[in-house]
């Protein structure tokens, strides 16, 4: 019997040891996660990019993939997640506004220049009479289209047209264009439907659609590069976050600049 009970000292011994033992391997006992929500390209492939570099900053980088515009704000702002990558400035702006959101951002990451892509037609000398467009139909999204195609000469817009543009503010339309709504995410989806579509780059990139398929694009000098820098957001309250500070550094850093520049072919570009 005391043979056995020592077997049993000995068994629960070594099995405190292996216990104790798993507990002081815990090298990442003092990680910190962060989510971050992102649409796939590249705002996803950027933060995956960095997630080593973070992982040695002691946090725990965890991307949270989706295909809208909408529901990573509203996670973001219910505490869901903790931050998102994937809207400009003006498009928070507007959010908050007419979501009655708090969400603020903390890092100007890069800007992606719209661009105006073969559907049907692939001729932007030649565009036909009646010719349907589709355009993102977010105000911003929306406005920042028709400003681009009108910089192509294809209609005019009021003088010092701003933000909030839409078609049936078009001064002259010669050509008598049509114009397909559709959110921002379903315009490369819907150039079958049209003669062509202005899409945001990371809905481009995330088509499979490349630079030099692009017909025109946002000058340096439009409003567009001047704006629409997409941005990381957080909640109000959080920015000074220890952790989306670190987050922040990973993504202005010369590592994340090299990234972008070498794996985009221009239709990504660093603003930091």
């Amino acid at each position: 019997m005391k043979k056995v009970l020592s077997l049993v000292l000995v068994l629960v011994l070594c099995l405190g040891a292996f216990v104790g033992c798993g507990g002081g391997e815990k090298a990442n006992s003092d990680m910190v996660t962060v989510t971050v929500g992102a649409t796939a390209s590249p705002h996803a492939e950027i933060l995956e990019a960095l997630k080593d570099t973070l992982a040695a900053e002691g946090v725990d980088l965890v991307i949270k993939e989706y295909t809208d515009y909408i529901i990573p704000n509203t996670a973001t702002e219910s505490g869901e997640i903790d931050a998102n990558y994937f809207q400009h400035t003006p498009y928070l702006t507007d959010f908050n506004a007419e979501n009655g959101t708090h969400l603020v951002s903390v890092a100007d990451v890069h800007y992606e220049p719209m661009g105006i892509y073969a559907g049907k037609s692939s001729d932007l000398s030649n565009v036909a009479e009646g010719s349907v467009i589709v355009v993102p139909n977010d105000t911003t999204n929306e406005a920042r289209a028709l400003q681009l195609l009108a910089a192509q000469g294809l209609f005019t817009l009021p003088e010092n047209a701003g933000l909030e543009v839409t078609p049936k503010d078009i001064v002259d339309n010669p050509l008598n264009l049509k114009f397909l709504e559709v959110e921002a995410a379903a315009v490369a989806r819907s150039l079958a439907d049209a003669d062509f579509g202005v899409i945001n780059g990371n809905y481009a990139l995330e088509a499979g659609l490349t630079a030099d398929q692009g017909l025109a694009f946002e000058a340096s000098d439009s409003a567009g590069a001047q704006t629409f820098a997409n941005i990381l957001v957080v909640k109000e309250g959080n920015e000074n976050n220890e952790a989306i500070q670190k987050l922040v550094a990973a993504l202005t850093s010369e590592e994340c600049r090299a990234f972008i520049e070498s794996t985009y072919g221009g239709m990504v570009l660093p603003v930091f």
